[in-house]
């Protein structure tokens, strides 16, 4: 069951960034095994790592013997890991193509993420980081909603008018709870079969074609 429907128009397409835009996957394969012996949970192999990809985000955790009260702790450890780490972690590459087509077509971009929003910064770049109008960072693993309803709060667009474009199933749950279109993108940590099971409104196998199926929704918009 989808969020919304598609919508007719989008004016601000919201971001998830690792996995989305940033390619982080080899950075937190390395990563698992020294949290794991710091937070005292199950430290997985590259095969099972693979076999989560079709898990959701709470299936993940009670497979890995993650406590619920241990998994902000686990993120906090690991946001000073990577913000030590973020030259190192590249992105896409497509991103830049994206953020620029999108933003020469008029939408207005915004990236809710867990990371933080200097680490996010340092890893696009100034140049494209300057083309995100609102950043919602250092959300909860299950607290993107709030962000989403602030980052929409605070662009005064209208929710029928906004998509919000993850790798995750908790990304799309998190679009439905705030009432808000959601994308999802087959390239990042989840499966395609994943992703699809938890009805997003659109589905993307590349990043030209939400330049296209996202511009194209809003026909009045361009660049000058």
């Amino acid at each position: 069951m989808n969020a919304r429907p598609a919508p007719d128009g989008i004016d601000l397409v919201i971001f998830d960034f690792d996995g989305t835009l940033a390619d982080s996957t080899a950075w937190a394969i390395r990563a698992v095994r020294p949290l794991a012996e710091r937070f005292k949970f199950k430290a997985v192999t590259e095969d099972e790592i693979a076999m989560l990809r079709g898990r959701t985000s709470r299936e993940i955790i009670a497979y890995l013997g993650l406590p619920l009260w241990k998994v902000p702790l686990v993120a906090a450890h690991g946001k000073k890991m990577m913000a030590a780490e973020a030259h190192a972690i590249p992105l896409f590459s497509g991103t830049g193509d994206l953020l620029r087509g999108l933003s020469a077509a008029g939408l207005r971009l915004a990236i809710v993420s867990s990371n933080s929003e200097a680490t996010i910064r340092a890893i696009l770049g100034p140049d494209l980081a300057s083309l995100v109008d609102h950043y919602g960072c250092g959300a909860a693993i299950f607290g993107k909603a709030a962000k989403f309803r602030a980052v929409v709060k605070a662009a005064r667009i209208a929710k029928d008018r906004v998509l919000c474009i993850g790798d995750e199933t908790r990304d799309i749950e998190a679009a439905r709870e705030a009432g808000l279109a959601c994308g999802a993108v087959e390239w990042g940590y989840a499966t395609r079969r994943a992703l699809a099971d938890h009805g997003p409104t659109m589905m993307f196998s590349a990043m030209d074609e939400i330049i296209s199926r996202v511009a194209a929704s809003n026909p009045g918009h361009g660049a000058d």
